[in-house]
């Protein structure tokens, strides 16, 4: 079908476009649209209509009216309302007409293709529920292949285009090492969102990324007016090396700190316990207690100074953080000791307590917690390790003066490298010489080997065998699939969960609360609790500033998505962002098309059956001349049987694609016809009774007939088989026990979607169906409740994985399909599918389990720091204990982190 378009700048009215309108009424086969808002008239031309775009063009001239050919127009807008993916599928749904809609959720920016006005487009957007302010404007001819060919650009012409779009945008990343708490990620947040730049931060890696049109200096500006320094990562590994080294000092400086606060610590609190004069009622205990004051304070000052540093760094920004709560809590116990000391006659008699002994077990208890936090926390960036550390530090460049090992960072694309027996692949590339068996189970999971000759490609990080090529590199390092799989899971381990929102607007304001909470008991208790009045107000407020503990709510969700992430990258699951993984766990519809996702895709011509003395070679070459012109996924079958029968393919002198239905072309001995039912039944093309036997044989063997007309006569019957992936009974079977509703979504027709369903067990069959009805499909299924995930792997599944609540895209699939999925699988195993759904649910109870218990713990805590069980049972927290608790309770978020590494799936 043809259509034009023109933008009619008097259309003003709707008698304007009855008038319009009323000019193409006596052409047959022209429907005729107007759109009084944005000035668009489109004529939609069927078969057989003969009006050409110029004389559209002459007819609205003589009635006066001004019309251009209609131009699509790039328009911009700022949404800061759009917060989410679904805020992204709600805009995307109000822009169903646009060309070509892009959604940049980090900047909320969106960007659409369109023969509307901007002021249209503004409109359709607000009408969703949002606010939209233009920005910008560039013009486009409205052509759909140039749309097409620029969508198609966004992404690699690599086996997987979502890998490309990833890396191709490089992030800017700073390593943080002083930030320590939720407190410190909301503070850096908010600088960066003062200063108008959208960037991520990760506690956990104490990384903060952001995209790399702002310059370091800058981004280092914005994170030292939030008091943190920041160091430039330039390399993957060097920056993964730089934090394992960084924390292994620190693990051990953790540990001297710990046992020597500890090692002077427990001796003072044993001997208040087995009696010994803990108060200043002499000059003999005066005398002993300025010794130790003085002991203290050096240990204070080096087991200590970089809480009382960070607290320094936060207040000369006017902020705090949970240092400030440690440095305030310690300098308080020891100040009250030195002074009651220095002048014991200053206080009452019976407030003269020294506390020194709390000040150093406070900071050996939390030096030991950090210590311990610090290993456990190392493991759970495991996968990212594993993965960069099958990145090669060299190769042998291929020289005119022989093989040369040089480092990888020196190699340019094009150049030629020698793989030999039992190396990794160094860098992307194609294979110029040789053969050997490659292991590409580190990316894909593919146990098996795989064949590698001249002209298929290599990719970095997989081993060689026993064989020996050379290969010409194609991508630099930073681009290659591996670097570029390392870059996703880092971006997504990076992300934020909705479940974490709420977390993190309390981490924003907890350590003032908590200052003030802690202000507020010690002045109740000095003004109203029993003596000595000054000692127990002492207690109170270093008890609260202690157990209070950021740290634990701000790594709660993160520490739980670093390590699912990266499992699931370990099981070849590519996982988007948090929003996905989170979407993920609550999927109670899988609806999956069928070919290439639960078939091989691999369909191959099994049977030609002519009729009306159809020539069966005349057939298949006629066949193959007009499918060379086609992307369906059945074209290239009937190509390869063109090309085993060495049948060479002739000129086409005119093509058209029907969705839905098949093909129409005209070749030098007439008009063919080649689809389905609904093609020939449009051009009146009859089936007699062993056809129509010999197609319904086929559809019960789940075999796709091809149905070909010649000049309005039926000729053959084409029956291509696509088998059925040979996991994927078992596959649908972990999902039906995961109590997911099963359905198939297929083009084809209905038998053979019932054949291919009833052999993997699958209930639910929609059949005959096109590609913008799967999109519908997805949103009946939502508007009856279900939560869906779309598993697909074609461009036409591309608008039903973006509607679906999760898109999941094969590796192997279209480049397009797989940008628009939340999550992709690597290697077409559908067990993966299952194996990911049930870490999802799993991350979600983790999550929740994290959350509960820092919640909990700071609830309870607090309360109990303060004194509330001093009235009942008369017991008030020492210091030390809430040192210990507090450091305990980060250990145990992110050792119940940990506890997803090893979670049983299936």
């Amino acid at each position: 079908m043809t259509s034009y378009q023109f933008h009619i700048s008097n259309m003003h009215c709707k008698g304007c476009a009855r008038k319009i309108t009323a000019l193409f009424d006596a052409e047959p086969h022209v429907t005729v649209t107007t759109d009084v808002a944005s000035k668009l008239l489109r004529l939609s031309l069927a078969d057989g209509a003969s009006l050409t775009e110029q004389e559209v063009s002459e007819r609205l001239a003589q009635a006066n009216y001004q019309a251009e050919p209609a131009v699509a127009s790039w328009h911009r807008f700022s949404v800061p309302d759009m917060h989410c993916g679904h805020c992204e599928k709600s805009i995307r749904a109000a822009l169903l007409d646009a060309e070509q809609v892009q959604v940049d959720l980090e900047s909320r920016q969106v960007a659409v293709l369109t023969l509307l006005s901007a002021e249209a487009v503004r409109q359709q957007i607000n009408d969703a529920g949002f606010t939209a302010e233009p920005i910008a404007v560039e013009q486009h001819r409205a052509d759909f292949e140039q749309v097409k060919q620029a969508a198609e650009a966004l992404v690699s012409q690599t086996p997987n285009g979502q890998l490309e779009s990833a890396s191709s945008a490089q992030k800017l990343r700073l390593f943080v090492p002083e930030m320590s708490c939720a407190s410190c990620v909301a503070k850096i947040e908010k600088a960066f969102e003062a200063a108008g730049v959208a960037a991520r931060v990760n506690l956990a890696d104490k990384q903060v990324s952001m995209e790399n049109d702002i310059a370091v200096a800058q981004a280092q500006q914005i994170l030292q007016t939030a008091g943190y320094r920041g160091e430039l990562i330039e390399n993957a590994a060097d920056a993964i090396a730089d934090k394992a080294a960084h924390d292994a000092k620190e693990y051990r400086t953790r540990l001297i700190q710990a046992a020597a606060t500890l090692g002077v610590g427990v001796p003072m609190m044993l001997w208040g316990w087995f009696g010994g004069q803990m108060s200043v009622d002499s000059d003999a205990a005066r005398l002993g207690w300025g010794l130790a004051a003085i002991l203290c304070l050096i240990l204070l000052l080096d087991c200590g100074g970089h809480f009382f540093a960070g607290a320094w760094r936060a207040l000369k920004v006017k902020s705090a953080n949970m240092d400030s709560l440690i440095a305030v809590g310690t300098g308080t116990a020891w100040l009250y000791s030195a002074l009651v000391v220095a002048g014991p006659q200053w206080f009452p008699a019976g407030t003269r307590h020294v506390y020194f002994e709390a000040s150093l077990m406070i900071l050996g208890l939390i030096n030991l917690g950090h210590a311990l936090e610090l290993r456990a926390r190392g493991k759970t960036s495991s996968a990212v390790q594993q993965l960069i550390g099958l990145q090669a530090n060299s190769a042998y460049l291929v020289t005119e003066q022989g093989d040369k090992e040089v480092a990888i960072d020196s190699i340019k694309i094009g150049d030629v490298l020698r793989l030999r027996a039992g190396d990794k692949v160094a860098l992307d590339g194609e294979v110029i010489s040789g053969q050997s068996l490659i292991n590409e189970a580190m990316l894909t999971g593919e146990p098996m080997p795989v064949t590698k000759t001249a002209g298929d490609s290599v990719s970095a990080g997989t081993l060689n065998g026993d064989g020996s090529l050379t290969y010409r590199v194609t991508r630099a390092q930073q681009d290659t699939r591996l670097a570029q799989i390392i870059a996703l899971v880092q971006e997504a381990q990076t992300s934020k969960m909705p479940i974490g929102r709420l977390t993190d607007k309390i981490a924003g304001v907890f350590v003032l609360v908590v200052m003030l909470l802690a202000l507020l008991a010690a002045l109740i208790w000095y003004f109203v609790g029993p003596q000595p009045a000054l000692s127990h107000a002492l207690v109170v407020l270093t008890s609260v500033l202690i157990i209070a503990c950021p740290c634990a709510l701000g790594l709660a969700t993160p520490m739980s998505i670093m390590v699912a992430v990266g499992r699931a990258a370990q099981m070849g699951v590519l996982i988007k962002n948090g929003e996905a993984l989170q979407t993920a766990s609550k999927v109670s519809c899988v609806v999956l098309d069928k070919t290439g996702t639960v078939t091989e895709g691999k369909p191959q011509v099994v049977a030609i059956h002519c009729v009306n003395a159809a020539d069966e070679n005349t057939v298949l070459q006629a066949v193959a001349s007009l499918e060379q012109q086609s992307s369906h996924p059945l074209a290239q079958s009937l190509l390869q049987a063109a090309q085993q029968r060495q049948l060479s393919v002739t000129e086409v002198s005119q093509f058209e694609y029907r969705q839905g239905q098949g093909v129409v072309g005209r070749l030098d001995n007439g008009i063919w016809l080649i689809g389905n039912d609904k093609l020939l039944q449009a051009h009146d093309v009859v089936l007699d009774e062993a056809v129509i036997s010999l197609r319904n044989q086929a559809t019960a063997l789940a075999q796709t007939p091809v149905l070909v007309a010649h000049n309005g006569v039926f000729s053959a019957l084409i029956c291509i088989s696509d088998p059925i992936r040979k996991d994927a009974k078992a596959a649908l079977s972990l999902l039906k026990q995961q109590g997911k509703r099963l359905v198939l979504l297929s083009g084809d027709n209905e038998q053979t979607a019932n054949a291919v369903a009833q052999q993997i067990g699958i209930d639910h069959v929609i059949a005959g169906v096109l590609p913008d009805e799967k999109q519908a499909w997805v949103h009946k299924l939502q508007q009856a409740g279900e939560v869906v995930a779309m598993v697909g792997d074609g461009i036409n599944d591309a608008p039903a994985l973006a509607a679906a609540d999760v898109g999941v895209a094969l590796g192997t699939g279209t480049d397009v399909a797989i940008e628009s999925a939340d999550m992709t699988l690597l290697t077409p195993k559908l067990e993966n599918l299952a194996l990911g759904f049930a870490l999802s649910k799993a991350t979600l109870r983790n999550i929740k389990q994290n959350l509960f218990g820092a919640f909990i713990y700071n609830s309870i805590g607090i309360p109990v720091a303060a004194g509330v069980l001093f009235p009942v049972f008369g017991i008030l927290l020492s210091p030390v204990i809430a040192g210990a608790a507090m450091a305990l309770s980060s250990l145990t978020v992110v050792s119940n982190a940990n506890r997803l590494r090893f979670k049983k799936l299936a």
